[in-house]
């Protein structure tokens, strides 16, 4: 039925599953939450039942209005475009490119290279490995934010782009990656966190985070 509650497959660390928190409690949608332990037993994303749900073996995945969805973008965008309010992409067409185009850099060009599967087969040396291209990827996208942002990424309305930095923010810290040279990655990065959406979604704060990792 497409009146069901929404449910979403997350880990709360996934920065990946985090973007999709974010949106969902942006828009006000209520959900069911499934925690999908990607450490625990050899990993519950290759769970055969998990499989079925997601072949990428990946979270998040959300089950809604009778479809089951998997990348976050791609959930984020089939929000969007169903439940406009309020919304995530600027009016004007080339604020909407540059929302985009730093969504992408972030979800395409650092994200997956310091992701959990690229870091088990880097063995010992995931640490050096996840801060270098977390910095490369920093690097460039200090320089973008100089030209977009307002308050948030792109001008002074929070949208998709927001959503994915501030989870890759995340990342850089666990990966103790000197934030120093980012200053406007870290001004819009406090910015964001102090916004109710982001911190009912933060990692510290949902139903599978570890006693000692709570807030």
């Amino acid at each position: 039925m497409a009146s069901e509650k929404p449910i979403l497959y997350s880990y709360f660390r996934s920065s990946c599953s985090w973007r999709v928190r974010i949106a969902l409690a942006l828009k006000g949608i209520s959900y069911d939450l499934v925690p999908v332990n990607l450490v625990k037993d050899g990993g519950q994303q290759f769970s055969a039942e998990f499989k079925a749900l997601n072949p990428m073996k990946q979270v998040p995945a959300l089950k809604i209005d009778g479809i089951t969805l998997s990348q976050s973008l791609a959930i984020i965008h089939y929000l969007e475009e169903t439940r406009p309010n309020p919304s995530l992409l600027p009016q004007d067409p080339k604020k909407r490119a540059q929302v985009r185009m730093i969504a992408d850099h972030i979800v395409s060009g650092i994200q997956p290279l310091q992701n959990l599967g690229v870091l088990k087969q880097i063995g010992e040396r995931k640490m050096e490995w996840a801060q270098n291209y977390i910095s490369s990827g920093f690097q460039a996208l200090e320089q973008i934010l100089q030209h977009t942002a307002g308050r948030y990424c792109v001008g002074d309305e929070v949208s998709m782009a927001d959503l994915c930095l501030v989870p890759q923010v995340a990342n850089a810290e666990r990966f103790k990656v000197d934030m120093g040279p980012y200053p406007t990655i870290t001004r819009i990065n406090k910015a964001l966190l102090e916004l109710e959406a982001f911190k009912v979604s933060h990692p510290c704060r949902q139903p599978d985070t570890p006693a000692e990792l709570r807030a």
